[in-house]
């Protein structure tokens, strides 16, 4: 098979949207305007439709298809253009103008995956200059391959995708029954009545500020679970030895409150032995962030045995059902309580041990809460079944991924 050599200042002119001004947008609504901070996300300020044509006709704008490339922050994260609309941070957010007579868009997507940024101007600048980009190398191979690699690639992440959509709809479906349970009280009562609806009594409680069902108690954590902090040493070296030899970091931490083990920090025997010491996370513990993205949590799935590393505090349930408390944990309970306990630093607010262990657990009847596990345990071990498919497809694709880009695999 012929393989090519482009530099992608080769394959296409750098294209940008023309420049917005703040004034230009809005937080209501409108054509979405995506900041370098929301690229590939959600959308939080907007143009006009009015503001969105003129520029639009006027400037570059991408086409369908076009492959989106972050110039700043996280430089190399890379989207693929829908079609819809939207407008796009000029400078920060750019693109090829492919005619894809050499490339095809969607193997170039692919190309940007495999590709290890640098910049001009050192490490220390996160940002991708219009000649960084233009002399950035790919292979390429002839458009009929170009198509199968991106078709295995794409299929892996096809799976990824549909997995990731099906766990959004069974965390959703876990958080309205929470909801209707604990938040609205609408339980089923001994008659099988929506509670609080029907008239269920409710007592005032002074820790949540509101009323809740008669009978239920607000519970200091200390009680019910261990809470221990990480060690405070520096990280230890990335070292292989052996495969279960690894601590997690914040980044492991979703903020969908998962734990993403398709990226592993390995350490030394001895080093996994010293961070150990304190505790050896295990399925169902829950890992809380101090300090960055303070208050995001994850819980431990099935067959984990691991080290913590810094910024992240375990908390491991004794005297309570851990899916009960996964839910409470993710509930607008404990968002007022994050927030009434973070720490102000003088350079960031945290969510340390001493902010968890004034945290407070509402704690129904024994057999409500039983009942209310039973309906959503298996649902939320699904979700632990799908991340774990999540992990081994991520790892095969980008392991398959510099090898089918650089010629070493070839699609029989």
């Amino acid at each position: 098979m012929e393989l090519k050599r482009y530099k992608l200042g080769e394959i296409g002119e750098i294209r940008m949207c023309k420049r917005i001004l703040k004034e230009e947008t809005n937080s209501v609504g409108g054509v979405p305007f995506f900041k370098i901070g929301t690229f590939g996300g959600q959308a939080d300020v907007f143009i006009t439709k009015e503001k969105f044509e003129e520029y639009k006709n006027a400037y570059s704008y991408p086409k369908k298809g076009d492959v989106l490339i972050s110039a700043a922050g996280t430089i190399g994260r890379t989207v693929v253009f829908d079609g819809k609309d939207a407008y796009f941070q000029d400078s920060n957010i750019v693109w090829i103008e492919n005619d894809e007579s050499k490339v095809l868009n969607e193997y170039l997507f692919y190309c940007y995956k495999n590709i290890r940024w640098t910049t001009s101007v050192g490490s220390t600048i996160l940002r991708l200059y219009n000649d960084d980009i233009r002399n950035t190398d790919i292979i390429v191979p002839p458009l009929s391959e170009q198509k199968k690699i991106a078709s295995v690639l794409s299929t892996l992440d096809d799976k990824i995708a549909l997995n990731k959509k099906m766990n959004q709809k069974l965390e959703a479906m876990a958080k309205r029954l929470y909801d209707y349970w604990f938040v609205q009280y609408d339980f089923p009562d001994k008659n099988g009545h929506p509670y609080k609806t029907t008239g269920g009594p409710m007592t005032y409680n002074p820790t949540l500020k509101r009323e809740i069902p008669t009978g239920w108690e607000v519970v200091d954590i200390n009680e019910l679970c261990q809470v221990v902090d990480c060690l405070h040493s520096k990280k230890p070296d990335y070292c292989y030895e052996d495969e279960n030899s690894y601590l997690l970091a914040l980044e492991n931490i979703t903020k969908e409150g998962y734990i993403d083990l398709s990226d592993k920090y390995y350490i030394s025997k001895k080093d996994f032995a010293e961070w150990t010491s304190r505790i050896c996370v295990k399925e169902n513990d829950f890992l809380f962030t101090n300090a960055g993205r303070a208050g995001d949590m994850g819980m431990v799935p099935e067959g984990v045995l691991c080290a913590i590393g810094r910024n992240i505090t375990a908390v491991r349930p004794e005297k309570i059902n851990p899916w009960y408390l996964r839910c409470f944990f993710k509930s607008l309970y404990m968002q007022e309580q994050i927030l009434n306990n973070l720490d102000q630093g003088s350079f960031f607010m945290s969510f340390n041990v001493r902010s968890i262990k004034k945290l407070q657990v509402l704690m129904p009847s024994e057999p409500l809460m039983k009942k209310f596990v039973s309906f959503i345990e298996p649902h939320l071990k699904r979700i632990e079944k799908n991340n774990k498919e999540i992990s081994r497809l991520k790892k095969l694709r980008d392991k398959l991924l510099p090898l089918l880009m650089n010629g070493q695999v070839v699609v029989g």
